[in-house]
């Protein structure tokens, strides 16, 4: 019996074994298991649940069913493993927060965003969602492969037909043995798009380059939103296949009642658990990694996400939210891995390679499915043949089939006499009564004639590749009608992406800032000329006590230097200003610059280059100036720069670069101006105070500083809306330190002055309310008076309605929509245009 036993025992090596087995092993958890297909994006088990339900008309004009009857069928049929791994691919395509476009309409508790899972399967009822079909469309036409599956009783197919590229629309992650994937979601116009680029090029027998449909796809687009930092990540994922993006939550700071500010997050980076990022942020706190959060709740409902914390009155939340951004998830790096299947094996795929794969794929579903359209057709052709030879013999074909004994008979006998085959005798032999009225004769005859059209159309589109492509074209661009959407993730700005300057166009811009302290950028075709005292155009909406204090031109290329009260200058770049609307209210500017508690915006100039022939002069509301080389401002850190020292009393209200030859001249809110020349103030360092610029009266302030080679004129305006224009060459020179001369006859009825620009003639004037009504007027309709004289109306103001600022136009005229007569109706608060 041992020897038996000893005789059965074969000797093998063990190192060998074990990587067979083990290549083995990891061979069918990369083909069978972890990675999706190039041509329909789908893991098998993904693939299996789709076609199992199928197979059930679980589709989504039916009622949802049980997930437990669903997982059931795709483990018994298509799928022998754990009936929990079944469950949570279906589970994973029926979560819109993890999946961009939903295969599977889920019914019940698929879990959460905040990680919460979903209920058991035998709760949940599910059904395929309508962009699903267009997955399956067209698999009962010969499409696709069919294999036996694991027991051999039943067949599953190979790869869907999947008519739009779900690998790249909905993306996917796997782990395998060795590699993984991690393919971003998209947005499935953008996607469609780039496919009809490829096909467009196809036709025309072009060639594609990947960056014609790198600007096509701009980036991921993930079914939660979120930022994405620059483009460096994504065009090195688009060119090689891997690349690492960045991506960021997003958030506003929201000034409160009580001056405390609060950040609310609307919007966070793909897969991120929104309750352990809460967790993670209290903390922080309590660990004193971040100081100066006072409450932290979750607002999130129905209407969408909403984290809130609210800070201390004495923190900077802009300090608070860059510590959030890098010790939580609300900054998150997405690491992309192009890695699909083709033909059976693993590949890194670029962004044209995956969309080639996809239409090659296209190509084949539609040439079969043409192929089976055309059998289909010339099938039914010949069978109408036969029936109407029979019919244009019906006597004799009546007569035959009455004379024969069996159908057999009857059959053989019409074949011989008619040359017919045996489907068109079968078909004679089963004809009905009702086939031999007119009507019914006629119905046959138009339906042979449009199949015969059908055929040769068919058969045009198998003998031309180029009508091929076009019909995908086609139905493809229908899908991207039928179900795209907007982007969700936004591509922000990343300072240390070179790149994206690049990418953006330098145009004219309007740039303007309200007193609370909301910025936003519009094009220079937002607002036309009206005449004097017209009431405007609407030119934002407003919150209580807002309005418009600081207006500029500028390009989209320019620095922005900002200089606030407390005497620091921040910078930007004109883009990183959000774009926005003429009536909307922009975005706080404590979102773009970290602002310190109390600290507001009073100057804001663009600069091109820094050049050292060139200072920036500067005045506070106490009368003090200071000149200093714009070369000391080069280099201004992100958390900003000091740009002047200040007594505490005092705040800097107006700043300007000049070439060390200007005269300045200051006015103030009471009327009065002096006129002295910038060499008369000495170049000092960044940090200095500066010295008396004019000497004011008690409760007086300097309100504008204004340069004499600005213009011609000044244009000055009290806040009820008077106004007139003055020579400068009125104001004489005087020494720095003077009280100054009359400017302006300050009455009742003008009221205090509240800003003077230089102007000239062809120049144009923006008015802004404390309503937030613009009116832009001529400065040739505009009364040219004295200096002791208090001009005319400007602005028709209701009670209680003050100008709170003004804003001189300056532009390129070629720029601007044509000029159109001032007419009643658009005098009015309506959109002239």
């Amino acid at each position: 019996m041992d020897d038996k036993i000893f005789d059965q025992i074969q000797q093998v090596d063990l190192k060998k074994t074990m990587e067979t087995s083990y290549i083995d092993y990891a061979m069918s958890v990369i083909a069978s298991r972890a990675l999706p297909d190039v041509r329909d994006g789908l893991k098998p088990v993904q693939r299996r649940v789709l076609y199992s339900m199928i197979e059930l008309s679980n589709t989504p004009d039916k009622p949802h069913r049980k997930c437990a009857r669903i997982v059931g069928d795709t483990m018994g049929k298509y799928h022998p493993h754990g009936d929990s791994s079944i469950y949570g691919a279906l589970v994973n395509m029926a979560q819109p927060w993890s999946t961009r476009y939903p295969l599977v309409d889920g019914h019940g508790n698929f879990g959460s965003v905040d990680g919460d899972g979903a209920a058991a399967m035998r709760y949940t009822e599910a059904r395929l969602s309508k962009i699903s079909m267009q997955m399956i469309r067209d698999i009962n036409k010969d499409t696709v492969d069919f294999t036996p599956n694991f027991d051999e009783t039943e067949k599953e197919p190979t790869v869907l037909p999947a008519r739009y590229p779900n690998l790249l629309v909905n993306g996917t992650t796997g782990i395998a043995v060795g590699m993984a994937t991690n393919i971003p979601p998209h947005n499935l116009r953008d996607v469609i798009h780039a496919v009809v680029k490829l096909i467009d090029n196809d036709i025309e027998e072009k060639e594609t380059d990947i960056d014609e449909l790198i600007n096509i796809i701009k980036g991921p687009d993930f079914p939660t939103g979120g930022v994405i930092l620059g483009t460096a990540g994504i065009n090195e994922a688009y060119r090689t296949g891997r690349g690492k993006i960045r991506v960021r939550a997003v958030t506003d700071i929201e000034p409160m009642d009580n001056g405390k500010n609060r950040i609310v997050v609307t919007e966070l980076p793909y897969l991120v658990n929104k309750a352990r990022l809460i967790e993670k942020i209290a903390e922080l706190h309590k660990d004193k990694r971040i100081d100066g959060i006072t409450d932290l709740r979750d607002e999130s409902d129905r209407e969408g996400m909403r984290i809130v914390i609210e800070l201390r009155r004495d923190v900077n939340p802009s300090v608070v939210l860059n510590l959030l951004y890098k010790h939580t998830q609300m900054q998150d790096t997405f690491g992309v891995i192009n890695l699909a299947l083709v033909d059976n094996q693993p590949k890194i795929l670029n962004l044209y390679e995956l969309l080639n794969y996809y239409l090659i794929h296209q190509k084949e579903v539609i040439t079969r499915r043409t192929r089976f359209d055309l059998n289909k057709a010339e099938e039914r052709a010949h069978i109408l043949q036969g029936l109407i030879i029979a019919l244009d013999n019906i006597d004799e074909v009546i007569s035959i089939i009455r004379g024969s004994r069996t159908t057999a008979d009857a059959k053989n006998s019409l074949m011989e006499r008619f040359g017919l085959s045996d489907a068109q005798a079968q078909a004679i032999v089963d004809m009905r009564l009702k086939t031999l009225t007119g009507l019914e004769r006629e119905k046959l005859e138009n339906e042979y004639k449009d199949l015969m059209a059908q055929i040769t159309e068919l058969k045009a589109i198998l003998a031309d590749e180029k009508k091929l492509l076009a019909v995908i074209r086609t139905e493809i661009l229908e899908i991207a009608d039928k179900y795209g959407d907007d982007r969700r993730t936004q591509i922000g700005y990343d300072e240390f992406d070179i790149s994206m300057e690049d990418l953006i166009p330098e145009t004219n811009t309007v740039i303007t800032m309200t007193k609370v302290g909301y910025i936003k950028r519009m094009g220079t075709d937002n607002f036309k000329s009206q005449h004097r005292g017209g009431k405007g155009i609407k030119g934002m909406e407003t919150i209580q006590d807002d309005y418009i204090v600081e207006m500029l031109m500028t390009t989209s290329h320019h620095y922005l230097m900002f200089f606030t009260n407390m005497g620091r200058v921040y910078r930007i770049k004109a883009y990183e200003i959000p774009e926005a609307s003429r009536t909307s209210r922009g975005t706080a500017i404590i979102n773009i610059i970290p602002l310190q508690p109390d600290e507001k915006i009073t100057a804001m100039i663009p600069i091109k280059d820094y050049e050292k022939d060139k200072y920036l002069f500067m005045a506070t509301k106490n009368g003090i100036v200071k000149k200093t080389s714009v070369l000391d401002y080069e280099n201004i850190r992100k958390t900003g720069l000091a740009a002047i020292s200040l007594r505490d009393d005092d705040e800097l209200i107006e700043v300007k670069i000049t070439g060390d030859d200007e005269e300045i001249l200051l006015f103030t809110r009471y009327g009065q101006c002096i006129r002295f020349k910038e060499a008369d103030v000495r170049a000092t360092g960044r940090t200095t105070m500066g010295v008396i610029g004019m000497n004011l009266t008690a409760g007086d302030e300097v309100i504008a500083m204004q340069m004499a080679s600005q213009g011609e004129s000044v244009m000055i305006v009290s806040e009820n809306g008077l106004g007139k224009c003055t020579r400068i060459n009125e104001f004489t020179t005087q020494n720095r330190g003077g009280k100054g001369v009359k400017c302006y006859k300050i009455t009742e009825k003008s009221g205090n002055l509240i800003g003077v620009k230089s102007v000239v003639k062809d120049d144009e004037l923006m008015l802004i309310t404390t309503e937030g009504i613009i009116i832009r007027i001529r400065v040739n309709d505009t009364a040219l008076l004295g200096r002791v004289t208090s001009g005319v109306k400007l602005i028709d103001l209701k009670s209680g309605v003050t100008v709170a600022s003004i804003a001189r136009v300056v532009e390129d005229k070629s720029l601007m929509p044509p000029e159109e007569e001032a007419t009643e109706e658009n005098e009015t608060e309506g959109d002239p245009s």
